[in-house]
């Protein structure tokens, strides 16, 4: 069955209704960063919550909940602040394929990323010029940019390649969730 474009719109808005409210926001792992009010917190907990966003949604929440516990619910201070024996719970966290050693290597990128290169939202934007801006080119610079530190190559599977024909869902997702709550401040 062929449908029109008057029906595609109705149900487009009709999810637009749906998806895009307050009610919305505590059955969805999108409450992580609206916990928080100063932006770089936000940010960060917005990425570390999209990071996981596969699986049940509750699990997904759970596990996120416990990232920003173990972080005093200050994640942008514990980013940048944290020190070694700090990090040892985050050594234990298991969400589906991603382990400790990844939650451990994402702490650690995130510093450098908040330290050296303006925060998420300077390395996302490192990626894009005046004459494309692209977003499949802020995820390969950003990409870039979070693998440059030492890791363990089991790591790089979390963080998507648009040049490897990857969607980036999780990545997208992120930037949505950021472009929805500084632009509009809806979910």
């Amino acid at each position: 069955m062929k449908k029109n474009s008057s029906d595609i719109k109705d149900f487009l808005e009709e999810k637009l209704l749906l998806f895009n409210n307050r009610s919305f926001i505590s059955t969805d792992p999108i409450q992580i960063p609206h916990q928080f009010t100063k932006k770089e917190d936000i940010e960060i907990a917005a990425f570390l919550a999209a990071t996981i966003a596969w699986g049940q949604r509750k699990t997904i929440i759970n596990n996120a909940q416990k990232l920003m516990l173990w972080m005093d619910n200050a994640p942008n201070d514990f980013i940048i602040n944290h020190s070694a024996k700090e990090l040892a719970p985050f050594k234990k966290f298991v969400h589906r394929t991603f382990n400790g050693t990844d939650c451990v290597f994402f702490i650690k990128s995130l510093q450098n990323i908040y330290l050296k290169h303006g925060g998420l939202e300077g390395a996302f934007s490192k990626g894009l010029n005046k004459k494309d801006d692209n977003i499949k080119n802020a995820i390969v610079g950003f990409r870039k940019t979070f693998l440059e530190i030492k890791h363990e190559s089991r790591s790089d599977k979390h963080i998507s390649n648009p040049e490897s024909k990857s969607s980036a869902k999780r990545l997208c997702m992120y930037l949505r969730w950021m472009g929805n709550y500084f632009c509009t401040k809806t979910v």
